[in-house]
């Protein structure tokens, strides 16, 4: 048997799934039952497309409610304790060695988005970061090598 692994969320990343979840329950699956009986009503099932299509997007439904209330059932909520340092939640300001600066927000791997500059604390510069402190000098591990951010700002 798989051992469950835990869900590390940000509180708006567990409010997020919350309310994906709701909408799921409550107004899309409820969309989706209507549609399948309409379609039924038009007859035979064997060459109906729009049933179909309704019992594709059924399932693809009801996957994801699964997989939300599994995540928030093994969710860990990630809260910064206030001591200055680098931890899931926080958004941190790096400077790289050629002068360019960043800012990220650290969150786990399921809310991890780098166009929205929310970087995942399995990341190379995630992984850096987590525990260190604003001035601190880090290296970065990283598929194309090693270098050196600093850290700027911890919010």
């Amino acid at each position: 048997m798989q051992e469950q692994e835990n869900v590390i969320l940000t509180p708006k990343g567990y409010l997020e799934l919350e309310e994906e979840l709701q909408e799921l329950k409550t107004v899309v699956r409820p969309r989706v039952i209507k549609d399948l009986k309409d379609a039924r009503a038009q007859g035979d099932l064997s060459e109906n497309s729009d049933y179909d299509s309704a019992r594709n997007e059924q399932a693809q439904v009801e996957a994801r409610i699964k997989e939300l209330e599994y995540k928030l059932e093994h969710s860990v909520i990630a809260e910064s304790n206030g001591d200055g340092k680098a931890l899931i939640g926080s958004k941190i300001v790096v400077s790289y060695a050629d002068g360019d600066v960043e800012e990220y927000e650290l969150v786990g791997s399921i809310e991890a988005d780098p166009f929205a500059n929310k970087i995942s604390n399995e990341s190379p510069i995630g992984k850096a970061v987590i525990g260190h402190k604003k001035g601190e000098v880090v290296e970065v591990s990283s598929p194309n090598g090693s270098y050196n951010v600093t850290i700027v700002d911890i919010k």
